[in-house]
């Protein structure tokens, strides 16, 4: 699997720079740290690893260092089912992790080749996403790809509607921005939007690290959503960053089952399957601990907090 984002050297200088201290220490993965309330102790956090490269004698001396009760594997980046996933089980249960509590990055994900010519890529989508394509345009949607802070402005807005519309969480403004001002210039972090005349209807902030795409923010305007300016917007971006040699479009989440229609995540997962992408499964998420009773701590502040998050989501 390529090496995610979520773990590249850029990521940690964002979050860092957010405040939220990111750590290597040559233990060959990057984690961040987050107290434990009531107490001098910290709880770590890596998501997406490659846990074949760790080096785990360096790791558990910079848990210690730093105070952090244990460490989050959160959805390593192996696909379940493929020969590198029973391999990389046999080294975290050699190593004494268990299965995490809960996964917080997404599971479940599409996944689509596009090392593909563009006819190809056509011919392997959905017929009415192809209908779809052909009627944003006949109905004057147009595509940009912005520079400026201003055109970050117009995808916040649209993203923030939508969060707002849809009843998820989404970060406050400001982390999105650091994320632009950061990646924009290391030509990582992009923002295409769709436009009828000069109003912005979708947005999107995607990334392009090594050879992959990541479509991990957008938003739209429902009052427009009768031109089915995302699936332009999505066409456009992939010919956008095939033009920049990534060969892997990685939609960053979908929903477990992609035929439940009661799922909440039905709409975007069947919007992303049908650019003709492979529906996936990443393994479990595990944890290497530290110190087991704080632990348990950690375990059940985090339990309510959840709680109060899923509370808050019903209002």
């Amino acid at each position: 699997m390529h090496k995610h984002i979520i773990q590249s050297p850029e990521w940690g200088r964002f979050k860092t720079e957010y405040g939220t201290t990111s750590y290597t220490e040559d233990s060959k993965l990057q984690y961040t740290t987050h107290p434990i309330p009531l107490t001098d102790y910290k709880y770590a956090y890596a998501p997406k690893i490659n846990s074949f490269s760790l080096d785990w004698d360096k790791l558990k001396e910079s848990l210690i260092k730093n105070k952090c009760v244990a460490i989050n594997f959160d959805v390593p980046n192996i696909i379940k089912g493929s020969s590198e996933e029973s391999t990389a089980t046999e080294l975290l249960h050699k190593h004494n992790c268990h299965k995490s509590p809960r996964d917080t990055f997404a599971k479940y994900n599409i996944v689509l080749d596009i090392s593909k010519n563009e006819d190809a890529l056509l011919k392997g989508m959905h017929h009415k996403h192809r209908y779809n394509i052909k009627h944003a345009l006949k109905h004057g949607v147009t595509v940009q790809f912005g520079e400026s802070l201003e055109d970050f402005e117009q995808f916040f807005a649209l993203f923030e509607k939508t969060a707002i519309r849809q009843k998820y969480y989404i970060h406050p403004k400001a982390y999105y921005e650091k994320i632009w001002k950061i990646f924009k210039p290391l030509d990582i972090a992009h923002i295409s939007t769709a436009y009828i005349g000069k109003i912005p209807i979708a947005s999107w902030m995607l990334f392009t690290y090594k050879d992959v795409l990541y479509y991990p923010y957008g938003g739209s305007d429902d009052a427009y959503k009768s031109l089915q300016a995302s699936t332009l917007l999505c066409w456009e971006t992939i010919k956008f960053s095939k033009s920049l040699e990534c060969t892997t479009f990685d939609m960053w989440g979908a929903a477990k089952d992609p035929l439940d229609t009661k799922d909440p995540w039905f709409g975007f997962t069947n919007f992303k399957l049908r650019f003709g992408g492979q529906h996936v499964e990443y393994m479990d998420s595990y944890d290497f601990v530290v110190n087991k009773n704080y632990y348990k701590l950690f375990n059940t502040a985090n339990n309510i907090r959840w709680k109060l998050l899923k509370l808050k989501k019903l209002f």
